[in-house]
């Protein structure tokens, strides 16, 4: 395993908040990690920063030994928490706007996991439910040979008999010398594909393990761990 992520004394602030302080972690490639904290305790934060679209007040952020730019941008493959998509558009068409925009993009694979769903490539995004929309951008994402994954709550918008599709859309479909960081309050639903745990409070790391660690030293489960952490 290599170094992927290097964080180093990443801070930000919004005027007089600071939404993250001093955090500094690494993480090898080849890991599903999950990044696990309450609202507001600055995860949108750091995944906005890795995929650069903030610029950290202090510190500075490396990928693949890259500083956060155009090069990492070609690397990293992020899904955010709401659709970007335009509605108006055909499936077919994210497809290929995707194919063109994105040098590792696999058409193929796309298509393989929309048939296994049953969403038509000729369907408007706009006549989906809620549900397949998510699926598709899921799909979309997961359909990049990536080497970093940010997936910022990839099964809160999913019914939970569609959840352990998601889930198995993302072990199965990622380059497996890639890490994916996967950001939920569904803890349960995904520990079970987790590595690693990253806990963040109030903009700072407060954990920072391996799930078979917290399984040993604390005789918990991640969720139940992240349960008493966080208790208020």
């Amino acid at each position: 395993m290599s170094e992927l992520v290097r964080c180093e004394a990443l801070t930000k602030n919004y005027g007089s908040v600071t939404a993250l302080n001093n955090v500094s972690f690494t993480l090898e490639s080849g890991k599903i990690v999950g990044l696990l904290g309450p609202n507001g305790s600055g995860k949108t934060t750091l995944i906005k920063l890795l995929n650069g679209l903030l610029a950290p007040t202090k510190g500075e952020i490396l990928i693949d030994g890259k500083r956060v730019g155009v090069e990492t941008k070609e690397i990293v493959a992020y899904l955010p928490d709401n659709s970007y998509l335009n509605a108006w558009m055909t499936v077919k068409q994210i497809v290929a706007y995707f194919a063109d925009f994105y040098t590792d993009f696999r058409p193929e694979v796309a298509y393989e996991m929309l048939a296994r769903l049953g969403i038509s490539a000729e369907s408007k995004l706009k006549t989906l439910s809620k549900g397949n929309k998510e699926k598709v951008c899921l799909i979309l994402v997961m359909s990049r040979a990536a080497r970093l994954y940010v997936l910022d709550e990839p099964i809160a918008g999913v019914d939970p008999a569609a959840r352990d599709y998601v889930i198995s859309t993302i072990i199965n479909n990622y380059n497996p010398q890639a890490t994916v960081i996967i950001s939920t309050h569904l803890i349960s639903d995904i520990e079970q594909i987790l590595d690693e745990v990253i806990f963040l409070k109030n903009g700072s790391i407060v954990l920072q393990k391996t799930v078979d660690e917290i399984r040993t030293e604390h005789e918990k489960s991640v969720d139940e761990l992240f349960r008493e952490v966080f208790k208020w």
